[in-house]
C-alpha cells in the first residue's frame, strides 16, 4: 500500500520524489558550495580590512591633518563657529570641518587605491 501511493506521487510529480531522495547534498557540501560560488570568505575579509582601514584614515585625518588646520586658523576651534540668523544657528565650522574631512579622507582613499592598482595590468572597464 505504501509502495502504491508513493508511485502515485511520483508520477504526479514526474518522478521526482525519488530524484529529491538520492540526489539530495549533505548540508556541509551545500553551505561550502555557498561559501565557494557567492565568495562570502573574501567578502568577509574585504570588509575586516575595510573597516581597519577606516579607523587609520580617520585618525590620520583627525590626529594628523586636521591639528595642522586648526593651527592656520586665526582662533584655533574654528569647527564651533556658528552662523546665526535670528533664532536659528547654523553650525558652519561644523560643516566646514565635515566637507574637510571627506576631502582628505576621499584623497588618502585615491592615492591608496591608485598605489595599489598600479601593479595591476588587468584590464579596467
Amino acid at each position: 500500500m505504501a509502495d502504491k501511493s508513493i508511485k502515485d506521487a511520483e508520477k504526479a510529480l514526474g518522478g521526482g520524489v525519488m530524484a529529491i531522495g538520492k540526489g539530495a547534498k549533505g548540508f556541509n557540501q551545500e553551505f561550502m558550495e555557498f561559501l565557494q560560488k557567492y565568495q562570502v570568505i573574501g567578502l568577509a575579509v574585504a570588509f575586516v580590512i575595510g573597516a581597519a582601514a577606516t579607523k587609520l584614515v580617520n585618525s590620520t585625518v583627525s590626529d594628523i591633518i586636521m591639528p595642522l588646520v586648526g593651527v592656520l586658523t586665526p582662533d584655533g576651534n574654528w569647527r564651533e563657529a556658528v552662523f546665526q540668523v535670528g533664532p536659528i544657528k547654523f553650525l558652519l565650522g561644523d560643516f566646514i570641518g565635515a566637507i574637510i574631512d571627506f576631502l582628505i579622507i576621499a584623497l588618502v582613499i585615491f592615492f591608496t587605491v591608485k598605489y595599489v592598482m598600479k601593479g595591476d595590468v588587468s584590464k579596467k572597464i
